[in-house]
């Protein structure tokens, strides 16, 4: 009761990255909370699953295994985990803002009259108070994310409402093991107590997935450009530097909607999350929806021509100066110094 609870997707056997990185977070706001975290898995074959989930600090796993419970589909999950909710009453539920999490999460949220906040870049305890009513609520959780295009932050809190939902995207939050050695309990859920026969009647024949050809995430060099690459071709500049620094290249949104480069390769609050070791931002602007992409990036160059961009705000070292002059020269002399 009062628990924080995390939903963990499976991905090929496997608890997914964003679930993991959940779970971290989730064990934070329960230890300051002082209550326990929960996590549900729902699938099929899910035997000694429990065992990648206790070392982030879980201290009971919920299973439904069943075999129409994989691949996902919406009807059982949603039922599975409202009348759990309602049966755990948590204060708290996390689910990552994958296809899956902007699928079940609304339905979830729906069903239990909760709310629900989407695509969360901070998840804090604190407290507020309600001038209206002259009333003071403790240990609320307050649910950031960019709203009005990424102009501002938005704090969203659900004072009456429970469970308090959000979804988070992957790559936001630290993942994190708390205790290889850490053990919890393991409660088996009764499928057929929480499905009925009807939420089975949409049946998955065959089910095609292609995944990305690129992965920012695992780069530890990332050149982004923006806008103000100011064409598809001048993008060619960005690929010759990740060539020569051994990086990947990544984009804005606005980047994107002028069709410089593929969806794939955004970075942001509508794209991927990255915290590579070096960032190059190149025509970049740094509107904060963009920033909640790469700010955690361990070091930040800006190369821009507006010397107050905000992009800058956030940058280790800031060139001022056109892309098209900085960037040929970058890979010039980088050339020279590994010869």
């Amino acid at each position: 009761m009062n628990n924080v609870f995390v939903y963990c997707e499976i991905e090929d056997g496997q608890v997914a990255e964003v679930s993991q990185e959940l779970m971290t977070k989730g064990r934070s706001l329960a230890n300051e909370l002082g209550c326990q975290l929960d996590a549900i898995v729902i699938g099929s074959e899910l035997d000694g699953i429990e065992k990648e989930i206790y070392p982030y600090g879980v201290d009971t796993v919920f299973i439904a295994d069943d075999k129409r419970l994989y691949p996902y589909s919406t009807l059982p999950h949603t039922s599975i985990i409202v009348k759990l909710f309602q049966e755990q009453k948590p204060q708290i539920a996390l689910m990552g803002a994958s296809s899956i999490g902007r699928d079940l999460g609304p339905r979830v949220s729906s069903a239990l009259h909760s709310g629900l906040t989407a695509d969360c870049t901070s998840l804090i305890i604190g407290d507020h108070f309600d001038k209206k009513q002259d009333k003071n609520y403790e240990n609320l959780l307050y649910q950031i994310r960019p709203a009005f295009g990424g102009n501002i932050i938005a704090t969203i809190i659900n004072p009456d409402c429970r469970p308090q939902m959000a979804t988070v995207r992957e790559g936001v939050m630290k993942k994190e093991v708390v205790d290889p050695k850490y053990k919890g309990k393991l409660v088996k859920l009764e499928v057929a107590k929480y499905v009925s026969e009807a939420d089975f009647v949409v049946e998955i024949i065959e089910r095609h997935m292609e995944k990305s050809k690129v992965n920012m995430k695992a780069a530890p060099i990332v050149i982004a450009g923006g806008y103000g690459m100011g064409s598809k071709e001048n993008f060619q500049l960005l690929y010759d530097l990740a060539e020569v620094l051994g990086g990947e290249v990544g984009a804005s949104r606005a980047a994107v909607d002028a069709g410089y480069v593929d969806h794939e390769r955004q970075i942001g609050q509508t794209g991927v999350t990255v915290r590579p070791k070096l960032y190059i931002a190149c025509g970049i602007s740094g509107q904060i929806q963009h920033r909640a992409g790469m700010e955690e990036s361990a070091q930040i160059i800006a190369i821009n021509t507006d010397p107050e961009a905000p992009i800058n705000s956030v940058a280790d070292y800031v060139i001022t100066g056109d892309v098209a002059t900085v960037l040929p020269k970058m890979i010039k002399y980088y050339k020279q110094n590994t010869k």
